[in-house]
């Protein structure tokens, strides 16, 4: 992997959160990706000596801040999937790109169940079927971080 400066890690943080703030309406707020999180789970996995589960724990209450949810939700859930982000990092460079795509929607699925756990213990009713849409569009924005940044596991050229 190529090092990675801080800046690029911290703007594209920045990015994220300001895409995030963006007003979504319609089918647009049904689909929409946590930004910040796929941006966060990219960098822990690509660059863990910028990004770490403190870092993703800042993001995910930048996310409480700015979206009004329950303060500690999405702080909460981003640390517990970057934590299961982190168990198999090392392993992810013998990763195909399909078990890698398979680990990362895993993580993106078990943010999502995180949410619906805190927001059922917090009193608020189940969600319909449409909840689980954006994992689909946090992968198709995972694959163009990989597309953008350069593939986590792509093999060194001689």
């Amino acid at each position: 992997m190529k090092p990675v400066k801080f800046s690029t890690f911290f703007f594209t943080l920045l990015a994220g959160l300001v895409i995030q703030l963006y007003p979504w309406s319609n089918t647009g707020l049904i689909l929409r990706p946590d930004f910040l999180l796929v941006i966060a789970v990219y960098w822990l996995l690509q660059a863990p000596y910028h990004c770490n589960i403190g870092w993703v724990w800042f993001a995910g209450l930048l996310v409480d801040l700015a979206t009004g949810s329950l303060l500690g939700q999405h702080a909460l859930s981003f640390s517990i999937t970057a934590f299961l982000g982190l168990i198999y990092q090392r392993r992810l460079v013998l990763f195909n790109a399909w078990q890698l795509y398979l680990y990362v929607i895993f993580l993106f699925a078990a943010q999502r169940v995180l949410i619906l756990l805190l927001k059922l213990f917090a009193g608020s009713e189940l969600p319909d079927w449409t909840y689980g849409l954006p994992i689909i569009s946090d992968l198709i924005l995972w694959q163009i971080m990989i597309v953008w940044f350069g593939a986590l596991s792509r093999p060194k050229k001689l």
